[in-house]
């Protein structure tokens, strides 16, 4: 599994990268940097896949003063990603914590990436002191849907999440990690990007998934699923 993202295998498992997905986590990191007023001079993404993200990001902010550096492992997310590199957006084709430079970034991305890490603490750890502030981007994985439909080895396989987390234990995990945590909500893919990925199962889903968010957030995304939380830590 540790050779699906460099031998083509997860390219082939999810065809586009995951890009049709961006524009919308782009729009849930600005919320965040808006929320929390964050400035910032350059930012670095770990696990930038095909590099859509900071695309969108450096057109969105519109801001030709901050610079975008994004990494991946995986030779040919960086194939596709290097399609729209500028003077304002990079991409290195290696893991950031291997970076010579040992550049410090103002703002770290980790954005749906350390499910995917064997030693995911170990990872976070290290990665602390790449940047003054950090955005996370964690899927929910673990709830009561996905535990009695046993729906996390077809993840495993396809995806790569070898890791589940419910919000309580991504924050846990951040916490016992060293990272100070400065605000999180809760993002909901499956209703806003339903339209991007419509299915017959999703439809089924997404009515009790939002009626249970009228009252509770957290318990919706505790007993449906369909969530991921964004963190914003130091």
């Amino acid at each position: 599994m540790s050779n699906m993202y460099t031998d083509g295998m997860y390219l082939e498992n999810t065809s586009s990268w995951h890009t049709e997905d961006s524009p919308w986590k782009a729009r849930q990191i600005i919320k965040m940097i808006e929320r929390n007023d964050l400035k910032f001079n350059n930012v670095a993404e770990v696990g930038c896949g095909a590099g859509e993200i900071l695309s969108q990001l450096f057109n969105s902010i519109n801001d030709l003063t901050i610079k975008y550096t994004g990494y991946d492992i995986s030779p040919q997310a960086i194939e596709l990603a290097k399609r729209n590199e500028s003077e304002q957006v990079k991409y290195i084709g290696e893991d950031i914590l291997n970076d010579q430079n040992n550049e410090i970034y103002d703002l770290l991305l980790m954005l749906d990436v350390f499910e995917h890490v064997p030693d995911y603490m170990g990872f976070l750890e290290n990665c602390r002191h790449k940047a003054k502030y950090k955005i996370f981007h964690i899927p929910l994985d673990l709830h009561v849907s996905s535990v009695f439909r046993n729906a996390f080895i077809k993840g495993r396989y396809s995806i790569g999440h070898i890791h589940y987390f419910t919000a309580e234990s991504a924050l846990a995990t951040l916490n016992d990690t060293g990272y100070e945590i400065k605000d999180y909500f809760y993002t909901n893919a499956a209703i806003d990007l339903f339209k991007t990925h419509p299915s017959f199962k999703k439809a089924l889903a997404n009515l009790p998934r939002w009626l249970i968010s009228r009252f509770s957030t957290a318990y919706s995304a505790r007993i449906l699923g369909g969530y991921s939380l964004l963190v914003l830590a130091e």
